[in-house]
């Protein structure tokens, strides 16, 4: 299998390598997360100049038109500048979301503005009981004249009060339809807090929502599977990001360990902290070449073959983003946990990101239920 990237990509990843290395560098982090909104509003407008949120949007509406394998490298190249803004909630979930389920003419208005940063949609979905499962939906939606009322609660949201609009999933008859709320909407509130990461994330409470029947998005009650497609690509996404942190602990790691002296000599000298170093490096390239192939399936049609493949992905990328983060703050001893350098926030989010989308247990369980499933199928055949 091919995995050289061609020219066109490998510039789309240097252009944004040099914007977060030289606009995005790890003091401007500090402030943006210790600032009151948690991100920057410039920072964002400078992703949109840069085409990075109209990636995935398609050409006839403005957009790159860019896929999967595109948006892998730019999470990658984003990785090791902790962005606080939200590339990862709005400018791959949601514009997914908005691409493959909305209809027109909903569907151009907000393709447009999302690929100018002109707007962001956050996804409302995840609950406090789902505990990572998708399909778990107590949030209700019901007719009220030519309004909908929604009722219900949606847990960790993030990046919820930076967003414009949250699309919000609720139980509607048999199924689960999408709603556009704007937060200031009559009985919708927000709690906002700083995550381990140093992100934004918000409790979310709706209670009596009354919304028009015009801000369902898509078809009602068919939201649930688009849904699921789309926090697939975020989750082929964040495995991206994780890889681009991991290699930049990796490299800090390696550095750090050549420049401190020990006995009179680089502790990297040093064979127990050499073989450390080289399993680092084994579930960096395990994690790399898993990245690539959730990448390359994260929007394939059978569900069953997508999950799979998803699933093993997120378990290993998981492992590894446990191991080399803890080995990383081992190998540099006190100072690794503190707040003044960079290792220990890498540290904070690949630790997070090992716990978002399902964490490694739930993807071991899911992967086991389809392999068995699977098995079943063919020995049916």
């Amino acid at each position: 299998m091919d995995f050289n990237f061609s020219e066109e990509q490998l510039q789309l990843q240097d252009a944004i390598t040099r914007f977060v290395q030289g606009d995005y560098d790890f003091e401007h982090h500090r402030k943006v997360v210790a600032s009151a909104d948690g991100w920057d509003r410039k920072a964002w407008q400078g992703l949109a100049d840069l085409g990075v949120l109209a990636m995935i949007v398609p050409e006839d509406q403005g957009g790159l038109g860019y896929g999967p394998i595109e948006t892998q490298l730019a999470l990658q190249a984003t990785g090791p500048a902790l962005l606080a803004e939200p590339l990862l909630t709005s400018g791959v979930i949601a514009t997914a979301l908005v691409r493959d389920f909305a209809q027109e003419p909903v569907r151009s208005e907000l393709l447009g503005e999302l690929a100018t940063g002109g707007r962001i949609l956050v996804l409302a979905h995840q609950e406090a009981k789902a505990r990572g499962d998708v399909a778990v939906v107590d949030t209700t939606a019901k007719a009220d004249g030519g309004d909908v009322v929604l009722n219900g609660a949606k847990a960790v949201i993030y990046h919820a009060a930076a967003a414009d609009e949250l699309l919000v999933s609720a139980r509607e008859g048999d199924g689960v339809s999408l709603f556009r709320v704007a937060k200031d909407t009559a009985g919708l509130t927000l709690r906002s807090y700083a995550t381990i990461d140093g992100q934004r994330a918000a409790e979310v409470s709706l209670s009596s929502v009354k919304v028009p029947a015009s801000a369902r998005l898509g078809a009602a009650g068919q939201a649930l599977p688009a849904i699921e497609r789309a926090l697939d690509i975020g989750l082929a996404a964040v495995t991206a990001e994780a890889v681009g942190i991991m290699e930049a602990t990796v490299n800090a790691t390696g550095e750090y360990l050549k420049t401190r002296q020990q006995f009179g000599q680089p502790i990297g000298r040093f064979q127990a902290l050499q073989h450390r170093m080289a399993d680092m490096l084994l579930h960096l390239e395990q994690a790399r070449s898993m990245s690539y192939l959730a990448a390359m399936d994260c929007q394939n049609p059978d569900d069953d073959a997508r999950r799979k493949t998803l699933s093993a992905a997120k378990v290993t990328i998981g492992q590894a983003c446990r191991f080399i983060a803890q080995q990383s703050v081992q190998l540099h001893g006190g100072m690794g946990m503190t707040d003044e350098l960079n290792v220990s926030h890498w540290f904070k989010r690949l630790l997070a990101i090992e716990l978002s989308f399902g964490d490694t247990d739930l993807h071991l369980e899911r992967f086991a239920k389809l392999s068995q499933r699977a098995a079943l199928e063919a020995a049916a055949a």
